[in-house]
């Protein structure tokens, strides 16, 4: 027969572990992270998009394709480019872009990575020059964007606007 005691102070030991445990469990479900719901709506929202396999300017083309953008057949540019170690003012915003749509360029910082530049054919409600950029690195897509280089011209994510009247 084996017999086991335990002094009053090794009991609240045990019990206060039990109770920040319990209280730290219950913690992480019930409070509601804008980070995490963030990346789930994104998550969502990008669901059947793949950003791997993009080695090369046909592959861009067919990234592209994913969002239900039409490009030209030739890429105007295809350079090497070197994400900086610090964000300047315009950089942190750029990079604000590229997080709403689930990537961070942060991550890549002093990395070379390749741009490829495409005309694109079909902007909706817009007649000008628009142009799409697909930045890589190590053949996944790190970042990228729609634009215009017009005066009043705009830039944003790779999904269409729902409001085209730019």
């Amino acid at each position: 027969m084996f017999v086991y005691s335990f002094k009053a102070s090794t009991l609240k030991f045990f019990g206060i572990i039990g109770v920040a445990v319990i209280c730290l469990v219950s913690l992480m479900f019930f409070i509601p992270s804008s980070t995490k719901s963030t990346t789930r709506e994104i998550a969502t929202m990008n669901e059947n998009i793949s950003f791997d396999h993009v080695k090369n300017k046909s592959d861009g083309q067919k990234f592209l394709a994913q969002y239900d953008w039409e490009v030209e057949d030739d890429v105007i540019e295809e350079c090497e480019i070197t994400i900086p170690n610090e964000f300047d003012k315009v950089m942190s915003q750029y990079n604000e872009i590229q997080k709403q749509q689930g990537l961070d360029l942060s991550k890549y910082r002093k990395k070379t990575a390749t741009r490829y530049t495409y005309k694109v054919t079909n902007y909706p409600g817009y007649s000008g020059t628009v142009y799409a950029n697909v930045i890589t690195f190590r053949g996944k897509v790190i970042g990228g964007d729609i634009c215009t280089a017009d005066s009043k011209g705009f830039l944003h994510t790779f999904s269409i606007p729902q409001n085209t009247n730019n």
